[in-house]
């Protein structure tokens, strides 16, 4: 497997396990009742939990470019020093927005959000 799949890998799971505290959150402010059925009026999640659900959100848009673009890369035999750089970077990235976006830390969540933006552009410029 090739270094940028094993990075897509890794955000992948990473992706995959952003879920799981915003939704022990609605289990522990709704009950297991109602977060698992559809309640007329719903109490909302504490701040950190919406901020949480917003970042996963993000992160899963994100992925779906992210995967295509390694994906293409690896198809057409693209590799090089930039593009394995670019898709170890971008797992960092993804780390670091969601952290900064669920605890509210200004500037660190554009920063990271335009770092990662810059990851695919790299795989972008080495496909044309």
């Amino acid at each position: 497997m090739t270094s940028e799949l094993t990075s897509l890998l890794w955000v992948s799971a990473l992706t995959s396990v952003m879920w799981i505290p915003y939704i022990l959150n609605m289990i522990m402010v709704r009950g297991l009742m109602n977060a698992v059925g559809y309640p007329e009026d719903p109490e909302p999640l504490s701040p950190w939990a919406q901020k949480m659900k917003a970042a996963h959100a993000n992160a899963i848009e994100n992925l779906v470019v992210f995967a295509a673009l390694v994906l293409i890369a690896h198809a057409a035999g693209v590799s090089n020093d930039n593009t394995v750089m670019a898709a170890q970077v971008y797992f960092w990235t993804r780390l670091v927005h969601f952290a900064s976006y669920t605890f509210a830390i200004p500037w660190v969540r554009t920063v990271s959000f335009v770092v990662g933006f810059g990851c695919q552009v790299v795989f972008v410029l080495a496909l044309i």
